[in-house]
């Protein structure tokens, strides 16, 4: 393990960031560490570790914003939005269960520079739709800010979809601005059991193209069923495809009488009330069947995204070459995918069959050792690839922050 440096403000940082440029180091960006086995491992030469740079600055509930620094637990800001009755709407995933790492050790700088985000993500968007602006130390030393504390700034450029999602390629954000949003009153999922992947998806489809405003659509083969945390869904016998309506009660129980006429054509139907169904979405945004707990710590992991409509086709295929356990959601446009232990993790399979039907893969978990070998990101084509380039060399020219972390030489 690289010797740690812990800021205790954004200048701290950027001295940091100078000094590695001086003397032709290289920085491990992290904020509480838990995400370190997601990407490829990195060979550096110290940790910039931003755990120090926590606190809430500011929080004013009736405008919907709050701002915070990078290392301020992630935990720490859900208890205080929640408190307010507010939520972080685009549900940030919770990668303990499925690394083996502490939860409570999550950052909400790490939640945004990753841009992980869960089942509500196809109603309010991803991470990087809720940053609002941000400070952050590019790999050049220098102190940058972007965007502002109202949800309707245009000014300069939007660097904030720019650097949600970059694992700290490109700079160290240290303090954030973030929307909040209001929680819903109440909750339900409507339930369709038996399905197969395909006739799921169109039942999804069906009820997100309808008025009754899903906020999460998810299919759970048969074969997780069964390592789903909810009495209701794991003693289920079958496939459950699960819908989730959300808001003032009145509105809840009219939308779940129309998605229940709408889904009845597809297979029987349960229902489960506010707290079950708390309970299961919590277990979709944060993948609980492939726990480490639950299952070999070592099986490799993917996280693919991919246009709804392709997801049972691109699951399909995988299954074809190998024995693969998965989970829908995003109404079929994501998909997490366990492979059975190998040198290349399923590397080449996943890979042809995104190229195949378009998306996006990230290899979640797996060995040090696979993961030095393989993309553990999908790069897409040669365009896009030469277009990342340019952008990490315009923000690390000398490759100082988390080189190697996404791809080689990047």
């Amino acid at each position: 393990m690289p010797d740690i440096l812990k800021p205790a403000d954004v200048k701290h940082v950027e001295q940091a960031v100078q000094w590695a440029l001086t003397e032709g180091k290289t920085l491990e960006i992290a904020g509480g560490g838990t995400k370190r086995p997601i990407g490829r491992p990195t060979q550096v030469d110290l940790t910039l570790e931003l755990s120090a740079l926590t606190g809430v600055t500011l929080y004013e509930p009736e405008e919907l914003v709050l701002s915070a620094r990078a290392g301020t637990p992630l935990e720490e800001i859900e208890t205080l939005v929640a408190s307010k009755n507010q939520q972080l709407a685009f549900e940030p995933i919770h990668c303990g269960r499925i690394l083996g790492s502490a939860d409570e050790r999550a950052t909400i700088g790490g939640a945004l520079a990753t841009n992980l985000c869960g089942p509500r993500r196809m109603k309010a968007g991803a991470a990087r739709d809720h940053l609002l602006g941000f400070t952050a130390v590019s790999g050049r030393a220098e102190t940058f800010k972007s965007g502002g504390r109202v949800v309707k700034n245009v000014t300069g450029y939007d660097l904030s979809k720019l650097l949600a999602g970059s694992w700290g390629t490109l700079a160290v954000m240290t303090d954030v601005t973030l929307k909040t949003l209001p929680k819903p009153e109440t909750e339900a999922t409507v339930l369709i059991h038996g399905l197969p992947p395909e006739a799921a998806i169109q039942a999804m489809a069906r009820a997100m193209n309808s008025g009754c405003d899903v906020s999460g659509a998810a299919h759970l083969p048969q074969e997780v069923v069964s390592l789903i945390p909810v009495a209701e869904v794991a003693q289920a016998a079958t496939s459950v495809t699960a819908m989730r309506l959300e808001g003032f009660a009145p509105s809840v129980a009219h939308r779940r009488s129309t998605l229940k006429e709408l889904a009845s054509s597809f297979g029987e139907l349960s229902i489960l009330r506010e707290q079950s169904s708390t309970r299961l979405w919590e277990a979709v945004r944060d993948a609980i069947p492939f726990a480490a707990q639950a299952r070999d710590a070592e099986l490799p992991l993917w996280r693919i995204s991919v246009p709804a409509s392709m997801g049972a086709a691109l699951a399909a295929r995988i299954s074809a070459g190998a024995q693969v356990q998965m989970l829908f959601d995003w109404a079929g446009g994501l998909i997490w995918l366990a492979l059975p232990p190998s040198e290349d993790a399923g590397a080449p399979l996943v890979s042809a069959a995104v190229a195949e039907f378009g998306g996006h893969a990230t290899l979640m978990r797996a060995p040090a050792p696979v993961r030095a070998k393989v993309d553990v990101f999908w790069r897409g084509d040669a365009v896009l690839a030469a277009l990342t380039r340019r952008i990490k060399e315009g923000f690390d020219p000398k490759g100082v922050l988390n080189p190697g972390r996404m791809w080689a030489g990047v």
